[in-house]
C-alpha cells in the first residue's frame, strides 16, 4: 500500500516543470545497473563505462545520448572523479556545463541534488554547515543542532556535490574548499574534541564557471590546483547542432502535449544564424561582428520552443520564419545598443543577400526588419 508521503512525491513529480536527472531517466539507470558487470569504484552506482554510456547513449541498451559536444572530455570527465582531484567545467555560457555535472552526479551517486549554487552571498555556512538556533539555544551545540550542507551530506554519504558559478563567489569563500579537497575531513570544532566528519569513497567535487564570469573573482593558484580543468566548447558541426535542437524541442513540446508543424529547414536556418553570430564569421566565410549575447545551442533550444508555442497560440501550428524573428528580440536585442547594431547590419548584409536566392531567408530577413521599424 502506497503512503501519502510517496503519493504527494509522485504528484510532485508528476506536475514537476523539470524533475531531476535521475528522475526523468530512472529506467535507464535501472538497466544500465542491472547489466552492468563492470568493476566500480568504491562509492559509486555504475562502473564507468556504464556510466559513459549514460550519458553519451548507448542503443544496444535502449540509452538515449543527453551531451553532445566533446566525446573525449566526458571520458577524462569520469576519469578524473576516479581520483583525487575536483573536476571543474569551463566554458560560455549555455554549453551545458551544468547538465554535464547533473548527468555525471546522476549516474555516479544516483544523486544530482546536492548543489551548492556559487553568488555574491555565499557564506562559509553554505558550503560548511550551520545550526538550527532554536535547539543551539536549547540544548547547547550537538549533532541534531548542526545543519548539514551539500558538500556536508556529500562527505558522510561518499557522495558527489556539485558547485556551480564558483567564481561567483569571494575568494575567501573559494578558499574555503582547498583544506576540505586536501585533507578530504570536515572539522566541527564547536562540538569539541575531535570532531570531524571523513569523507567516504565516492566523494569529490564537480565545480563550474563561465569563461566571461572568470574575472569576476580569479580562482587563487592554491584552489586550481586542487580541480583539474575541462573546457566544455559550443558545438561546431551544424549538422549535429540542428539534430540537438530538433530533438531537444521534441522532448519540450511531448512534455506540454503540444502539436506543432516544425520544419526541419527551419531549424537549420536558425543554428545557421547562431553559428555565424557565435563565431563571427558566415559560412561564406565573410567576418562579422559578434554580439556580447549569448548564442549558445541552450539559448536555441528556448528560441525555437517560444518561437513553437507563437505557431501554436496565435498561429496556425506551423513554425515559420516569422515566429523565429519575433522570439529572437527577446534572446538578441535586450538592452545592449551595440548587440542590437550588430545584429541589425548581419540581417541587412548577410540574410538579404540570401533572401535574393532562398524565400526562407527572405521572409526571415523581412520579419525581423520589422522590429526595427
Amino acid at each position: 500500500m502506497v503512503d501519502e508521503k510517496t503519493k504527494m512525491t509522485e504528484q510532485t513529480d508528476k506536475h514537476a516543470v523539470r524533475r531531476s536527472a535521475e528522475q526523468r531517466h530512472a529506467g535507464e539507470l535501472e538497466r544500465l545497473k542491472a547489466a552492468d558487470t563492470d568493476p566500480r569504484p568504491e562509492g559509486w552506482q555504475l562502473s564507468p563505462r556504464a556510466v559513459r554510456r549514460f550519458i553519451l547513449g548507448d542503443a544496444a541498451f535502449d540509452v538515449s545520448r543527453k551531451f553532445y559536444g566533446d566525446d573525449p572530455l566526458v571520458d577524462r570527465a569520469i576519469v578524473t572523479l576516479m581520483g583525487h582531484q575536483g573536476l571543474m567545467l569551463v566554458g560560455e555560457p549555455g554549453t551545458a556545463k551544468s547538465l554535464l555535472s547533473e548527468l555525471l552526479a546522476a549516474a555516479i551517486s544516483g544523486d544530482s541534488a546536492l548543489a551548492i549554487q556559487g553568488t555574491a552571498g555565499t557564506t562559509e555556512d553554505h558550503i560548511k554547515y550551520s545550526w538550527n538556533y532554536a535547539l543551539l539555544l536549547a540544548e547547547g551545540p550537538s549533532r541534531r543542532a548542526l545543519v548539514p550542507s551539500p558538500l556536508f551530506q556529500a562527505m558522510e554519504a561518499g557522495k558527489l556535490v556539485r558547485f556551480e558559478e564558483i567564481t561567483r563567489c569571494a575568494p575567501e569563500m573559494q578558499d574555503v574548499l582547498i583544506s576540505l579537497m586536501s585533507e578530504k575531513q570536515l572539522m566541527i570544532p564547536e562540538l569539541g574534541g575531535d570532531a570531524r566528519v571523513h569523507a567516504r569513497r565516492g566523494f569529490n567535487i564537480i565545480a563550474s564557471a563561465n569563461l566571461r564570469d572568470r574575472g569576476v573573482h580569479e580562482m587563487s593558484s592554491a584552489l586550481k590546483r586542487r580541480f583539474n580543468f575541462e573546457t566544455v566548447k559550443p558545438i561546431r558541426d551544424h549538422g549535429f547542432e540542428v539534430e540537438l535542437v530538433m530533438r531537444q524541442l521534441e522532448r519540450e513540446l511531448a512534455a506540454i502535449g503540444a502539436t506543432v508543424v516544425v520544419g526541419r529547414e527551419v531549424v537549420e536556418l536558425l543554428v545557421t544564424t547562431f553559428q555565424e553570430l557565435r563565431a563571427g564569421q558566415t559560412r561564406e566565410g565573410a567576418a562579422i561582428k559578434t554580439p556580447d549575447a549569448v548564442m549558445s545551442s541552450a539559448e536555441a533550444v528556448n528560441l525555437v520552443y517560444a518561437a513553437s508555442l507563437e505557431a501554436l497560440h496565435f498561429g496556425d501550428g506551423v513554425l515559420r520564419p516569422r515566429e523565429l524573428a519575433n522570439q529572437l528580440q527577446g534572446v538578441v536585442l535586450k538592452d545592449n545598443a551595440d548587440d542590437i547594431k550588430r545584429v541589425r547590419h548581419y540581417f541587412d548584409t548577410v540574410v538579404r543577400e540570401r533572401g535574393r536566392r532562398d524565400d526562407l531567408w527572405k521572409h526571415f530577413g523581412e520579419a525581423a526588419r520589422q522590429l526595427w521599424l
